[in-house]
């Protein structure tokens, strides 16, 4: 199906687009003068230096994430796919037609953040992304995995399962499904379309683990370094 190329196809690009910049990444642990251990396991450690984000800050990552340059790009290379693919076939072709499935697919983007920023502010979640304390491709991609589906609670920021990470793709495609996508379409196809969609958030958070964030890197100069804007775990509160 189509949404299936489109996410392993994402996966496939944020994979690529890691490897040459792994001699640059580096773990927040390493980026600044820490002397104490390194995790290098993927089990999950109480981090005593977590800071809670303030409500600036996570209003500041929410536009980012639903209406920044990658949201947008993301939506013209799933259209671009989608017209290769004619699908939706009702859509047909031209301009007309990328410019329904670009907006569909930044719909989808919008409608999924956002239900993942309020589910998490009514659970009392952090659900943005904190790059790994440790060393290695593999405990990296493991940890970027991992946090899919968790997110940190509480003042000391201790790791839970995240009904909000794990819903909301499935609200955006939902969404779609029944607010603007053929009639043929179902529950059926919003739940396809939303495995993949969640896929997807896996792919973007192996970029944001491997992909340089240094002093002329876009992340550092819309101030989002260290994932998002998450505050820097390895900072005392």
């Amino acid at each position: 199906m189509m949404m299936r190329g489109v996410m392993l196809s994402l996966l496939v690009v944020a994979d690529i687009a890691s490897l040459p910049m792994l001699a640059k990444a580096q773990s927040l642990a390493d980026s600044r003068d820490y002397s104490g251990p390194v995790a290098c396991t993927t089990t999950v450690k109480l981090d005593l230096a977590y800071t809670r984000p303030t409500k600036t800050t996570k209003l500041r990552n929410y536009f980012f994430d639903a209406f920044g340059p990658y949201p947008f790009a993301g939506a013209a290379f799933a259209a671009g796919i989608g017209q290769a693919h004619n699908t939706p076939p009702a859509w047909q072709q031209g301009a007309e037609g990328y410019g329904k499935r670009f907006g569909s697919d930044l719909g989808i983007a919008a409608v999924s953040t956002t239900a993942r920023y309020a589910l998490a502010a009514a659970f009392k979640e952090d659900t943005m992304y904190y790059r790994c304390e440790c060393k290695g491709v593999l405990p990296r991609l493991s940890h970027a995995v991992i946090s899919t589906f968790t997110a940190r609670r509480g003042d000391d920021g201790h790791r839970v399962f995240s009904f909000p990470a794990v819903i909301a793709p499935y609200a955006g495609t939902m969404t779609a499904v029944y607010g603007w996508y053929p009639g043929r379409y179902d529950a059926k196809d919003a739940f396809r379309m939303g495995n993949y969609s969640l896929l997807g958030y896996v792919g973007g958070n192996i970029a944001l683990e491997f992909l340089y964030s240094g002093p002329h890197s876009l992340l550092y100069r819309m101030h989002l370094n260290n994932g998002r804007g998450a505050p820097d775990p390895t900072s005392n509160p």
